[in-house]
């Protein structure tokens, strides 16, 4: 890779460089997943390193940063190899670069060029991916300005998404899905929270990865914001868009997006809740609202059976509450919480099913504990599934 050279010389240079830092990050996990019509649960050990370097002189910046999965336990399906009697744990073990970028900032505006992550607004349709082991990286050039002041506008041009399949993907699973991708936002700082304005026309060219059918022109607006009374602090989020076909996807169709979401911060306790409804078209595989690049993880429930909207769409309303503590002994920034969810068809609305997620996490240092799980009950989607996440982040 052309780009990769330029910039491993760059940071190598250091005449020109007036600072260097060097990158490194770590994480142990163990995932074990049971799944009803599997004759096996799946148990899967991975250690996910990246380490890099990154050179800096006045505005301009070159990062290269590379990443490795090892699966220390491979009792689980990664995706890309062997038969589904077991769950889908979407780690592979990899090998790759992970980012290698050269970066101009100042005075409020950048340009990003290369492979680098980018996550707009909450990640609900562009974003990084990052609890997956491999995550998911952007070959791109974006530019980032604010012509003045309490307004922002972030651009970027995308020629191929690095997918958290890695070096092996193939099929439907491709290690890079390449296209002429444009993402747009517009955001003012308005007294009552940030509007902004989005634009996403998403170039999914690999007929292998669902025929094209992936692409897609979404346009819409969101407002996100905080109050502080009396010492309770309330954030909220609104949003709509719309989506339709775009470039080659053989399929006709449009549908709508839309979501409120709530919270208070009781300075310890903590509750909220939102809805937030996935248009279907006509019950077409694919015609429903779709977000191929968005960091799914965190939305729709940890059970991961909504990565891919349904043909009659999705409705979720969810509703959560947890505790958080500055210091417990050692331990910092301690997190508890429990997120339910109930999940619908948009079309024809149907149950499809509940879920219930549990985290508890804290630091100690530089490294981060946590333990998750995930339980969801299905009525008409899908079938009853369980997972349970522990895990060690570390980093430099």
């Amino acid at each position: 890779m052309r780009a990769v050279a330029l910039l491993a010389l760059a940071a190598a240079t250091p005449a020109t460089a007036q600072t260097i830092k060097p990158l490194a990050e770590a994480r142990l996990r163990y995932e074990h997943a049971e799944q009803d019509g599997l004759p096996l649960d799946a148990d899967a050990v991975t250690m996910r390193v990246r380490a890099g370097v990154e050179a800096s002189t006045g505005g301009l910046s070159a990062l290269v940063e590379a990443q490795g999965n090892l699966a220390i336990v491979g009792d689980y399906l990664d995706g890309l190899h062997g038969v589904q009697t077991r769950p889908l744990v979407a780690d592979p073990q990899n090998v790759a670069i992970y980012r290698a970028q050269l970066r101009y900032a100042r005075a409020g505006h950048s340009v990003t060029l290369g492979r680098q992550r980018i996550a707009l607004d909450d990640e609900r349709f562009v974003g990084n991916i990052p609890f997956r082991q491999n995550a998911q990286t952007f070959d791109a050039v974006r530019g980032e300005f604010s012509p003045m002041k309490g307004v922002r506008a972030d651009f970027s041009y995308v020629w191929s998404v690095r997918t958290l399949w890695g070096i092996d993907g193939n099929g439907a699973r491709q290690r890079a899905i390449s296209g002429d991708t444009v993402l747009a936002n517009l955001a003012w700082a308005s007294p009552i929270g940030t509007l902004t304005g989005f634009g996403y026309w998403i170039d999914q060219d690999e007929a292998a990865v669902q025929g094209f059918r992936l692409s897609s022109r979404t346009l819409g607006v969101r407002l996100a914001g905080t109050r502080s009374i009396s010492g309770v602090k309330l954030a909220y989020a609104a949003s709509y868009a719309r989506q339709v076909d775009h470039h080659r996807n053989p399929n006709d169709y449009q549908a709508d997006y839309w979501t409120v979401d709530a919270a208070l911060d009781l300075n310890g306790p903590r509750i909220g809740g939102g809805y937030e409804v996935f248009g279907a078209g006509d019950g077409r595989a694919l015609t429903s609202f779709q977000t191929p690049l968005a960091a799914n993880f965190k939305f729709n429930g940890w059970a991961e059976k909504f990565t891919i909207k349904p043909a009659d769409g999705l409705r979720d309303l969810y509703a959560g509450a947890g505790w958080g503590w500055k210091a417990v002994g050692p331990l910092r920034a301690v997190t508890v919480s429990a997120t339910w969810h109930r999940f619908e068809s948009d079309r024809l609305i149907r149950h499809y099913g509940d879920e219930i997620d549990l985290l508890a996490q804290a630091r100690i240092g530089r490294t981060t504990a946590a333990i998750r799980y995930a339980d969801y009950r299905a009525d008409r989607f899908a079938t009853d599934t369980r997972k349970l996440w522990l895990q060690l982040d570390w980093t430099i």
